[in-house]
């Protein structure tokens, strides 16, 4: 990585997986980014939580990676907070309360499904327990309705621990089965990256070309396919899920045929 630090200032890091794996860090990174930014680069954590940059920051605190190993943090909880204004404000809420943030200092209701317009989906209600095979009945009732989902996290699963957990992106897959309109925030969707974009500039005092910037990620269909979407190049991280490792291979050698993948790893490593 320190090679790659002198050929990509900028840095667009994925935050589950890649820097701590729910419960704790992971100190090879952490020290990555924290060398990184100590010669003059930056770091953006770009991250398909629903939470908003302030929400995911305070919950990196309470995990304790350290603030100086990233700038700041972009995730699709910001793209989301925009596309939820967008609506009439009556939205009925799916996912658990820990995402309430999302709503904080807008001018939106949090109504109850029969008097809802759109349907903002930030997860499972209980995600600790659940998978999307729970919510047949109620995705069936949403899309009876009518209702546009605005998914506030393309992920599907992450692990968290030793233990898999579903996220919004498996509900919204569910429901566009069904037929159901969906709008999709985050990785690996060009509205985030445009985010990025603007919150590097503004720390570095220019536009950054896409030439300059590394994505890091270890999500074949999010943070590669998102970084290959955008001309970047990118290092795969696979050693954090092993099972996904056919997959991703699929997924690059015929999908993603142009994906600039500069290494491929288990770790970060200086």
């Amino acid at each position: 990585m320190r090679d790659l630090s002198s050929l990509y200032p900028v840095w667009f890091v994925d935050i589950w997986g890649v820097v701590h794996d729910g419960h704790a860090p992971y100190a090879a990174t952490v020290d990555c980014l924290q060398r990184h930014r100590r010669a003059g680069r930056c770091v953006i954590l770009v991250s398909n939580s629903p939470r908003s940059t302030i929400g995911v920051s305070r919950q990196l605190d309470e995990i304790g990676v350290a603030r100086d190993a990233y700038d700041t943090a972009v995730t699709s909880g910001d793209v989301t907070r925009d596309l939820m204004q967008q609506t009439d404000g009556r939205l009925f809420h799916l996912g658990p309360q820990r995402d309430l943030s999302i709503f904080d200092g807008l001018s939106i209701a949090r109504v109850p499904l029969e008097q809802a317009s759109a349907v903002i989906c930030t997860g499972l209600f209980h995600d600790d327990r659940e998978t999307p095979e729970d919510y047949r009945v109620l995705l069936a009732d949403i899309h009876a309705r009518g209702l546009t989902m605005i998914c506030a996290n393309p992920d599907k699963v992450v692990r968290k621990g030793g233990r898999l957990q579903y996220c919004a992106g498996a509900l919204a897959e569910a429901y566009a089965a069904l037929g159901g309109p969906v709008q999709m925030a985050g990785k690996p969707f060009a509205p985030i990256y445009d985010l990025a974009r603007r919150r590097a500039a503004t720390i570095r005092d220019h536009d950054v070309p896409i030439s300059a910037i590394l994505a890091i990620g270890d999500g074949p269909d999010t943070d590669i396919r998102g970084a290959a979407r955008q001309g970047m190049a990118c290092v795969f991280m696979t050693g954090l899920h092993d099972e996904e490792v056919a997959k991703a291979d699929a997924v690059i050698r015929t999908a993603l045929p142009g994906a600039n993948i500069v290494r491929t790893v288990e770790r970060l490593d200086w």
